[in-house]
This record gives C-alpha cells, structure tokens and sequence, in this order.
C-alpha cells in the first residue's frame, strides 16, 4: 500500500526501469516531479543526479546513454522545464542514442485553464521514437500492470525496437499530495491499495533482447557480385555504433584503404588512410584515385573534399546500422539496412584476396610526414596539434562541434583503442559539457576537447559535479569567439568580428575557480599532453586552456596544405 496515487505511481515507474537496466536518472528540482525524484532517490539501484537546469540534465543523460547503450531517464517538472529537453532529444534522434524523457504534468482539469506553470506537454516532441501518456496517478486495480508494461516498452522503444534507438517521451500526470504522505496540510488523498504487481525475481514486466538486423541472402549476394566486378575500391567508416573490424578486415582481404572518421574507432592498421582528407584536396591525387566502389557505414561528413570523392563514384553503397537515411550529396545508389559487424564477416567469406591498393598507402605516409613536421615545428599551441595530441593521449574522447571535431578527423594520427563520442546527430555546440560528464560518468572518466564557446554555451553542466565523484579532463581552445567562421565566406563581410565571430573576453582560469575545477593554462605545445596525464591522475573535474589566434589558425591550414601539396608526386 501506498499513501496516495502520485507515489504508487511514481515508485513503480521509477522501480520498472532499473528493471529494465535503467539505473541513472537525472532531474532538475521542481514541484510537480516531486514523487518521481524522491521514488529515484529512494531506489536501491538507482543513481540519482540533480542538475541546475533541464537543458543540462536532458544532455547529462545523453552522454550515459551514448557512453553506455542503456538510456537513462531524465525527469521534469510541468512547464518550460519539459520544453529545455528539446535540444537532447533532437541529439538524441539524429545520433540514433538512447534516451527516456518522463515528465510531470497537472492533471487534465488543470490543463486549458491557465493553471500555473501548465502547457500542452502531450506530443510536444515530434523527434522522439514513441510517446506515451500515462494518464493521472488514480487507484485502479489494473493501473500497475500498465504502468509497468509502459515503461518496459519505453525502455525497448529507446533502446531501438522499432527500428533504431533514440529518445522516448512518458508524460505522468499527478494530483496533490505528490509527497507521501495523504495528506500533505494542503491538499489530501486516499491511500493506493490496489495490488502493485511486479515480476517475480526483479525481473521486467516484458524482457526484450537487444535488436541486431542480418542483411538477407540476396543483399549479400548483390554485394559480393558489385566487390568481384570492382577493380578500386574503398571501404568508409562513419558515425553509428557499430563493430567495425569486420569491415576493416574486408578492406585489408580486398587492398583496399579504410577512410574512418574517429568515432569508428578504426583509425589504426595499416589499410587505415588518416590524411584521406588532406590527399584527396588534391585534384590530381583525387582524379587518379577514381574508386568504382565505395562501401560506406554510417554517416560521414566532416571533410567536403571526401563528400565530392563520393559523388564521382559510380557505386555508392550505405550500410546503415540504425536504419537512418544518410545520402545529403544524392550520390549512393544501394541502402542496406543492417548490422556491419555481421554483414562484414559474411563478405568476408565470400570474397578472395588481393593485392593491396598500394599507392594509398605511399600517400598517406608521405601526408602524414608533411603535416606532422609542421605541426612538430611550431612551439607554440596551434588547434590542430592540440586536436592530433589530445587524440593520442586519451582513451575515451568526447569532441566538441563545430572546428575541434574537425581537427579531430584531418589531423588525428592513426592509432587503436581510442573512443571517441560527439553530439554529430544535429552537429550543435549545445549540451557539451553535461555530454562530456555523463559519458565521463557511464565510463569512469574521459577526456574532453572543445571550443570555447561550446564551453561557455553549456557551463551550467558543471553543477552535477558538485559532489566532486566525476573524473574529466577538459580542454578548451579559446580564441576569443566561433573560429570556423574565419574558414567561411563569412569572414569577408562588413561587421565579421560582432556578427559572426562573437568575442567573449571571459577568463577560462575565473571560470574553473567558480566551478571548482582544476586549472591550467598551455603556453607550449609540448605542455599539453603531460598536463592531461597529470590531471587524469590527480582525478576528478579539470580545464586546461589552450590560447588560440583565429587568424593565425587559418595560416596554419593552408601552410598544412601547402606541405601536403608538396610531398604528393603530381603524377
């Protein structure tokens, strides 16, 4: 028995998911959400987090369901506070990454009736997988089973049983007392007596095995024909999350080079090409190297120069693991919908061996010695050494938008056992450092790279390490406002610098002292991968500052091409 209905309710929501392997909530404090924290706070395996705002909470969240697989639930009061979850949840779509929105609602006499703090909060969010109206907190005998069996398929529905993970929405609407008690000196309630039902052995109300797709017979016959007829080939790795050694072991059968951006966690071997970006700016190096067949896993377009490699390609082939469309330059010609691990190991079998496309690989050694001297030759930090050095001391990476991903993906040396985790879904700065410590907490710890307005756009997300049990490592470039704008047309109109560029003028080091974190300021390159190390050492939240010059960065671009350009025989 249960003092009132908003409580039964509440500690059977919150009771089904950590049944269903649902064990981080996060929440904002608020009035109406009250019975669903305090059942999440009572909850034996339950790790409840609190944060500041709902935005922040809504991409905590995130980051623990992309670090880990398993959605975790983020709760809301009524109101706006349901509204500041929106730009999770479009993250959440387009990333394909789980995620359960359960937010309070009044009652449905209080809605249309301008009651506090009530907005229509049914279907708000046209972006998610499922929704689901769990209706008023009332005692009826079946009203357990229900909300049990709900949540199950929520926990399913997020985790891609209808297609591919991504965020649900369960709206519950409670009527006063929300605390348990029956009656709180304002308002009353009679106790919920009817039977709580539950499986036996903590088991879920409906246990639903992970979902994997196997592409049919006759793909893979399709498949194996288009690899036999193909004389040049290249195997791409993008964005998903997925096993990408089958694929890998494909391209290193056939001779073909790899072209993985980092979240592929295929960089490394020796088919990986790193520099593919820099060598295929090259029109020259991009004509002789014609690929008939391009196999592509999930979505990839951090370069423009690898987006026009693949529109001049004759055989454009997507293996999506999610399920999601991704075709922005029209140039794929087949969609395959399945798991690449296993679709990889069955070409595998079916194809013979061959020499390995070895001009590739002369290229990207050449590349690689051209951008690595110039980047080694500079004592002071540029971007992208801090992008290729942070990529060589981190384990598990979470990468800002915007330029430092970028960096990232052109100037990243090859290497195995990097992780690495961004918000490239919708591609927003938004949301980054509640991503960042809620894939630092799923993990253990993790290191973090992004601008400095990424940093400052999310710096609430702080405030869920207030009991100091976090292990991150941030490291911000600060030059002074949005620097990928100095790369784009932009940067030639009238007012550049207020429009477009948006200087701030904050000191990093005033920040950290706020937030408590540990700080440190990179004056040389050759700092900055021992002030990682250290940090990571020493444990909990840290920022290190690495000064940028917008300007000068761009500079740096083109004296990289300029190396690459020069190492590349023309013919």
């Amino acid at each position: 028995m249960f003092p009132n209905p908003a409580t039964a309710l509440a500690h059977t929501v919150i009771d089904e998911l950590a049944r269903g392997g649902v064990v981080h909530v996060v929440a904002a404090p608020g009035s109406r959400s009250t019975a669903l924290v305090l059942a999440a706070s009572a909850h034996p395996v339950v790790s409840l987090h609190m944060e500041v705002d709902e935005r922040s909470a809504g991409f905590f969240a995130l980051g623990i369901g992309k670090q880990s697989g398993m959605p975790a639930a983020v709760l809301t009061t009524s109101g706006t506070a349901v509204a500041n979850l929106l730009p999770a949840i479009v993250e959440a779509d387009y990333s394909a990454s789980p995620l359960i929105a359960i937010s309070a609602d009044r009652p449905p006499e209080l809605r249309n009736t301008g009651a506090n703090q009530t907005i229509d909060q049914l279907h708000i969010f046209r972006q998610v997988r499922w929704f689901a109206e769990l209706g008023v907190a009332e005692d009826l005998p079946l009203a357990a089973r229900y909300w049990r069996s709900t949540v199950s398929r929520a926990v399913a529905e997020a985790r891609g049983w209808s297609g591919s993970a991504g965020p649900v929405h369960l709206n519950a609407a409670f009527r006063e007392p929300t605390v348990p008690e029956s009656d709180d000196g304002r308002s009353a309630a009679a106790p919920f007596r009817s039977e709580p039902v539950a499986r036996p052995d903590n088991l879920p109300w409906v246990a639903v095995p992970q979902r994997m797709v196997a592409a049919s017979e006759s793909v893979v016959t399709d498949l194996v024909a288009r690899i036999k007829t193909a004389r040049r080939g290249v195997v791409v790795l993008g964005a998903g999350r997925y096993d990408s050694q089958p694929m890998v072991a494909l391209a290193g059968r056939l001779g073909w080079p790899v072209i993985a951006e980092p979240w592929s966690g295929a960089r490394g071997g020796e088919a990986a090409v790193s520099t593919a970006h820099h060598l295929l700016a090259l029109p020259e190096f991009a004509g002789r190297h014609h690929a008939d067949l391009i196999l592509r896993v999930g979505t990839a377009g951090l370069s423009p120069h690898i987006a026009s490699f693949f529109a001049g390609t004759d055989q454009h082939v997507l293996i999506e693991p999610g399920a999601a469309w991704s075709d922005p330059d029209r140039s794929m010609d087949l969609a395959v919908a399945a798991d690449p691990g296993d679709l990889g190991r069955r070409l595998n079998a079916a194809v013979d061996p061959r020499e390995p496309w070895g001009e590739w690989r002369v290229a990207e050694r050449l590349a690689r010695a051209a951008i690595d001297g110039v980047l080694d030759g500079m004592d002071e930090p540029t971007e992208p050494r801090t992008a290729r050095d942070v990529a060589a001391t981190a384990d598990l990476l979470v990468i800002g938008s915007s330029m430092p991903v970028r960096d990232l993906d052109w100037f990243m040396a090859p290497r195995d056992g990097l992780s690495v985790i961004g918000n490239r879904g919708a591609s927003g700065i938004d949301g980054f450092v509640s991503t960042a410590l809620g894939v630092a907490l799923a993990a253990g710890g993790a290191v973090a790279l992004c601008g400095d307005l990424s940093l400052l756009h999310d710096q609430n997300g702080f405030f869920v390490n207030v009991q100091g049990s976090l292990n991150c490592v941030f490291v911000v470039v600060n030059n002074d406002g949005g620097g990928i704008f100095s790369f784009l047309a932009q940067s030639r109109q009238p007012g550049f610098e207020r429009l477009f560029a948006t200087p701030h003028g904050r000191e990093f080091e005033q920040l950290a002292a706020f937030h408590r974190l540990g700080y440190q300021r990179i004056g040389r390159a050759v700092e900055l991968i021992p002030a990682i190390q250290a940090a990571r050492q020493a444990g909990g939240v840290h920022l290190l500052e690495v000064p940028g010059d917008r300007a000068a960065n761009v500079l740096v671009h083109r004296r990289i091409a300029a190396a690459v350009r020069a190492a590349i025989p023309p013919s």
